[in-house]
């Protein structure tokens, strides 16, 4: 498959909770009520990935305080992994926030997402803050790292 067989646009949450729905490694994915309450008053961007007319990658974010963008929840279904789209989404969500007047992106993810660590040091975000495992069964791979990039 090609990038020319699929393209990012604006969405909706619908389309989100689509790709949501079908991601392996979320032990609970998020419910329609859980993002319209985080999104609740706020700006956001919920930036889609579709292929043949089905959302099949996502990336959405808020803006949490003024200049300063949260890049809250994003994936990619496991059979279109490996053709750029989260790269594309990042670089996409960077260019919007730019045009919004956005100041810094801030971003969490875990240790266990190397693929996601990675794409993140590669595209200038610096490492913010770590959070330790919260109970004793967990692992080196449940560290929370928060990112920022300065825009």
């Amino acid at each position: 498959m090609t990038q020319a067989q699929w393209h990012i646009h604006q969405g909706s949450i619908d389309d989100m909770l689509v790709v949501e729905q079908q991601i392996p490694e979320f032990s609970n994915p998020k419910t329609r009520e859980q993002i319209l309450q985080r999104l609740a008053g706020r700006t956001y961007l919920a930036l889609i990935v579709s292929c043949n007319g089905q959302p099949v990658a996502y990336k959405l974010g808020f803006e949490q305080a003024p200049k300063q963008f949260y890049s809250w929840l994003g994936a990619v279904i496991p059979a279109y992994r490996g053709q750029g789209m989260a790269r594309a989404l990042l670089l996409e969500q960077e260019r919007w926030c730019r045009e919004q007047g956005i100041s810094h992106i801030e971003v969490k993810t875990m240790n266990q997402f190397k693929t996601m660590l990675q794409m993140l040091v590669s595209h200038d975000y610096h490492i913010a803050e770590l959070t330790p495992p919260a109970t004793s069964s967990q692992t080196l791979l449940d560290v929370q790292i928060r990112f920022r990039k300065a825009l």
